[in-house]
């Protein structure tokens, strides 16, 4: 049910792509009364996937990272506040305070302020030549640093430590990889996944050193290399670091909101208080198909979660829709593309079907012969069978899912 109120006045802090996705939810829903998106940074709302892959090799142009064209906020009368930082959150008084004392009055409030990189704390983390990737500023340093480097140090093989790991490769550099893990991506994908990508970044020249964590950075007034645990040095003049993100869950925690890691929400990202709203990176969403909290750091789960954020603030019940979209990612390194549906934090049997070598397979990650994830590389076909395997409850046959010559159609 959509409101039009004129005296309404919906605030969204974070110019994200969940925050303009909501914001522009909010005027395609039929919302009349006042829309404000407050955002950080001087560049208005962009997708941040492209920051490691095509844009950090200076193959697309800033302005195919962007939401919406520009005018397209003034055209819906939505208050697009660039380079400005909310303060402090008062629910009691419904108001926003933003850096240098503004107060913004609210009828209803989305949070959409994403997550911040993990910092290093460590011997040397402040030297330069040390870089993060989160912001298109980010990724332009980036660029300019990976291509002036003689060896660039990756520290982290996660998504973000992968792919820029790729990306500096692809660009020229000569590139080596520091992780905990015994794989990269092991955490996410488990060791027979993370073995691909493993093979895949040695084919490609990185020179990988896993199952270790670093404990300086060494240098004299620039980076020149890390020094792991075990006394090894692998020598660098620049340190890219990529160990996680956290929730910018600050305005929350001081106005007294609920928070487990990230901003708990329900399945209708209504936060503990009934007039405040979260979505994106930020928000430890109630999943009803895994019965559990998620919080995500994915590109599909910003854009439809600011839309599903947006319809549930014009509902006074705030029941209109629960969030019950699959979790969904993808991922490009080199020539290898891939898709992943579900989620999966832990099971015990990953079938793969297809041919992990040559590049071209499926993986299904299996608990108690249920699939809770699956995932298609260079196959993209078979989205849809996937996601079916997935949301279906029933116990599957791991020998249907490793023949290639049964349709996935079939197994359910």
């Amino acid at each position: 049910m959509a409101m039009n109120q004129t005296d309404q006045t919906f605030v969204i802090v974070g110019a994200s792509l969940a925050g303009a996705k909501a914001a522009e939810t909010l005027r395609v829903e039929g919302f009349e009364g006042r829309v404000v998106l407050i955002g950080e940074e001087a560049e208005r709302p962009y997708e941040r996937p492209m920051l490691s892959k095509e844009y950090l090799r200076g193959e697309k142009p800033a302005g195919k990272l962007y939401v919406h064209d520009e005018g397209f906020y003034a055209d819906n009368e939505i208050e697009l506040l660039t380079g400005t930082r909310a303060e402090s959150l008062d629910p009691g008084a419904h108001e926003v305070t933003l850096a240098g004392g503004d107060r913004v009055p609210y009828s209803r409030l989305l949070l959409s302020t994403g997550a911040t990189p993990r910092r290093l704390s460590l011997p040397g983390a402040d030297l330069a030549g040390v870089l993060y990737l989160r912001e298109m500023g980010d990724s332009d340093a980036l660029r300019a640093a990976i291509t002036a480097a003689s060896r660039v140090v990756v520290v982290g093989a996660g998504w973000i430590g992968s792919e820029v790991a790729a990306s500096a490769r692809q660009l020229g550099a000569e590139v080596a990889v520091v992780a905990p893990g015994a794989v990269p991506l092991e955490r996410i994908l488990g060791p027979e996944v993370g073995g691909v990508y493993r093979d895949l970044h040695q084919e490609h020249g990185v020179a990988l050193h896993l199952s270790t964590q670093i404990e300086a950075i060494l240098g004299n007034g620039s980076a020149q290399g890390v020094r792991t645990t075990d006394g090894s040095v692998v020598k660098g003049d620049l340190v890219v670091v990529g160990v996680g993100a956290s929730p910018r869950d600050e305005l929350a925690r001081e106005a007294g909101l609920t928070l487990e890691n990230g901003i708990v929400v329900d399945q209708f990202l209504r936060t503990s208080d009934p007039d405040v709203f979260a979505a994106g990176d930020v928000a430890a969403t109630w999943n009803t198909l895994y019965n559990r909290r998620i919080r995500l750091e994915h590109w599909a789960n910003a854009h439809n979660q600011g839309q599903v954020a947006a319809r549930n603030m014009l509902d006074p019940a705030g029941r209109a829709a629960a969030y019950d979209k699959l979790p969904y990612f993808y991922s490009d390194q080199y020539d290898l593309g891939m898709e992943y549906n579900g989620f999966a934090a832990d099971w015990d049997r990953v079938v793969l079907r297809g041919d992990p070598a040559g590049g071209e397979f499926l993986a299904f990650w299996l608990k108690d012969g249920h699939v809770l994830a699956g995932m298609n590389a260079n196959v993209w076909d078979q989205g849809d069978g996937i996601k079916a395997l997935v949301r279906g409850d029933a116990t599957v046959s791991a020998e249907a899912l490793a023949d290639p010559s049964i349709p996935l159609t079939d197994i359910l």
